[in-house]
């Protein structure tokens, strides 16, 4: 209707029956012209304004609301969502494990398409990129879905890359609402599914492993995974605050508890001083030697709403080279990137994307740094996309996968999901020129593949399908948790083919002992299967290093990093083949002592409840599926419609 042809009311109930879903295909262009008539109504019902509804600096909510009240009805249902635990989708608790402290529970259905429409509108032009961000910072204060200087923090740091992210993607306010609020609000589908191309060559016979002969060659890998060195940790510092990350220099004391950052670490929402990370290494060269490490990622601390780039190159290059200093010269170091390692965190535009919003200058310094280890080939692709293959023995190699291209949080993939910067496709290369050479292969990441975006998990679970006989090892990290996930043929979803190894952390956060792993591989000889034979887990008790709670400055000198556990002797194991980790999951079933054995020594020894129940069946169906799809699968088929899932993937850092 023509603005002023009917009163308020009646413009309103005649704009009901319209919804974005009538529009399925409108250009950018278009839906500019299309809100015209509804900026002119907003001038004219709400008192008029030149920003759409959108006031500069916002003063107040009067004039946004009316505007949000008006364009309601072209965003679907009024209705507000009903917000439960069933419909808090798998994106906000992986923010919830950040602690950034938001509450999305006061963003409604309605609201937030309302609050997304304006922003894709206003974003029609890039005047209007300073009067978004300044009320989308407001919005968060006045929510309260964080603490008013994270907000302000947060909301400057993401403001351009995620703009502009936003700009070049098709999503409608529906998608992104289905992703903040729930299914309930709208459906998330703009990670379109798609394949890869695996070759015409047949699949080799599989033949089952068998361990090696008594006394062959085995070798030792040192695993180090989730650092998050915190240089603004202080000693003495609030443990317990109200703020994202404690244990800082401006940590303020909460008025509930008042414990202290220990001198080596604290078990609280606390990342590590230098100096424990210096301690490991050197317990870590002395525990050697070592055939070769892995490290994957994820350097810096969760001060996510505070980094800079200079920060983040500067702490990559400081750990890089002290991981270097202290293993010495003849130990080659294979390194993946972690999701922490850019800033704005998770955000790794792919290759499309140049100029200063790529992420050339993290992946430059990464070669300039990791050259001592790579040659020139492997940091070709690693400058291109953070990724790389290299053959680590004959008959052995390695690749390195950048698994913030399967991430849900890496919201440059909006613009396009679809096998980014071509990695997997790259993958497939690589394994069948390994499988045409006889070669076995270990892949390491940062992110476990079942917890990433829907198809990318699925193709990726589909490649280790098919080259299950030259995959014999997958490492990962990033969940701060000692875990696995499995691989079962594709068929059957039955026969255990491959395991996907989670390590624990090297960091507390949060509530937890500083630890590392270190596995013991089949051996470099003809024939060598190359598959994990076992793996033992090393912590530093923070309960008997920092010494008294009331005396923080009379630490251990010198403390001790003990072996927590070797796991073919903790839960009885000739081996830890994929079979042998099927079994044990049966056993985790029906015998709760071994479980709640696997529940203690999954939080490094450090744990305070046990877990039973949904607890329990939430874990179960985490460690059975190395797909995305069959977490969901396992989920429902237990009855929890959903919730199980997302809060196994509340783990995530």
């Amino acid at each position: 209707p023509r603005v002023g042809e009917k009163s308020r009311g009646g413009i309103v109930l005649r704009l009901l029956p319209c919804s974005w879903s009538h529009f399925p295909a409108l250009s950018r262009k278009t839906r500019r012209q299309l809100f015209v008539a509804l900026q002119r109504l907003s001038a004219q019902v709400c008192g008029g304004h030149r920003t759409m509804g959108l006031p500069s600096p916002l003063p107040g909510f009067g004039l946004l609301t009316c505007a949000l009240l008006l364009m309601s009805p072209l965003l679907g249902s009024s209705l507000p969502a009903q917000l439960t635990t069933q419909t808090k989708t798998e994106f906000l608790d992986r923010l919830d494990r950040f602690g950034l402290g938001f509450n999305w529970r006061n963003l409604t259905c309605p609201l937030c398409k309302a609050f997304f429409t304006i922003v894709d509108i206003a974003l029609l032009s890039d005047t209007n990129e300073e009067r978004v961000a300044r009320a989308v910072g407001e919005a968060c204060i006045r929510l309260h879905l964080a603490d008013e200087q994270v907000c302000r923090n947060i909301t400057e740091l993401f403001r351009d890359d995620f703009i502009r992210a936003l700009q070049e993607s098709l999503l409608w306010p529906s998608e992104a609402c289905a992703l903040l609020v729930g299914p309930s609000c709208g459906k998330f589908d703009i990670y379109a599914p798609w394949n890869i191309t695996l070759p015409k060559d047949p699949k080799p016979p599989v033949r089952p492993p068998s361990p090696p002969k008594p006394g062959s060659p085995q070798s030792r890998v040192l695993f180090l995974t989730d650092i998050h060195w915190d240089k603004e940790y202080e000693v003495g510092s609030a443990a317990d605050c109200k703020e994202p990350l404690c244990c800082r220099k401006d940590s303020s004391s909460s008025s509930w508890r008042k414990r202290v950052a220990g001198y080596w670490g604290t078990y609280s929402k606390c990342d590590l001083p230098l100096h424990t990370v210096e301690n490991l290494l050197e317990n870590a060269a002395r525990a050697g030697p070592w055939d070769w490490v892995y490290w994957t990622g994820d350097i810096p601390a969760h001060n996510v709403w505070s980094q800079t780039r200079s920060q983040q190159l500067s702490e990559l290059t400081v750990i890089s080279r002290l991981i270097h200093k202290h293993l010495g010269p003849n130990v080659t170091v294979y390194p993946a990137v972690g999701n922490h390692e850019s800033t704005p965190v998770n955000s790794f535009p792919p290759p499309f994307v140049h100029g200063n919003r790529s992420v050339a200058w993290l992946y430059d310094t990464m070669a300039e740094e990791w050259a001592p280890w790579l040659p020139e080939q492997a940091l070709k692709t690693l400058r291109y996309g953070g990724f790389y293959t290299l053959e680590i023995q004959p008959g052995l190699r390695v690749v390195s996968l950048n698994m913030n291209f399967c991430a849900r949080e890496n919201f440059w993939l909006m613009v396009n999901s679809t096998d980014p910067a071509n990695q997997l496709q790259w993958l497939v290369g690589v394994l069948q020129a390994s499988e045409n050479r006889g070669e076995k292969v270990h892949i390491i990441g940062h992110i476990p593949p079942g917890v990433c975006l829907g198809s990318w998990s699925w193709n990726y679970y589909h490649i280790v399908n098919r080259y299950e006989s030259t995959i014999t090892g997958q490492f990962f990290g990033h969940t701060h948790w000692d875990e696995f996930q499995m691989f079962y043929d594709e068929q059957t979803m039955s026969r255990p083919l491959g395991v996907a190894f989670i390590a624990p952390s090297v960091t507390t956060y949060i509530n937890l002992n500083p630890g590392y792993r270190v596995y013991i591989v089949d051996g470099n000889y003809q024939g060598s299967s190359r598959l994990v034979l076992d793996h033992e887990t090393y912590i530093l008790n923070l309960t008997e290093a920092n010494g008294s709670p009331s005396s923080p400055s009379s630490p251990e000198q010198d403390p001790k990093w003990t072996l927590l556990y070797r796991a073919t002797e903790a839960y009885g194991l000739s081996s830890l083949f994929p079979s042998d980790f099927d079994g044990l999951l049966r056993i985790f079933n029906s015998n709760d002592s071994v479980f709640q054995k696997f529940w203690y020594l999954r939080h490094k020894g450090h744990v305070s409840e046990s877990c039973t129940e949904t607890c329990k069946t939430t874990v179960l169906c985490f460690l059975r599926s190395g797909r995305y799809d069959e977490l969901e699968l396992c989920d429902h088929l237990n009855g929890f419609e959903g919730s199980l899932a997302r809060a196994a993937r509340k783990s995530l850092c």
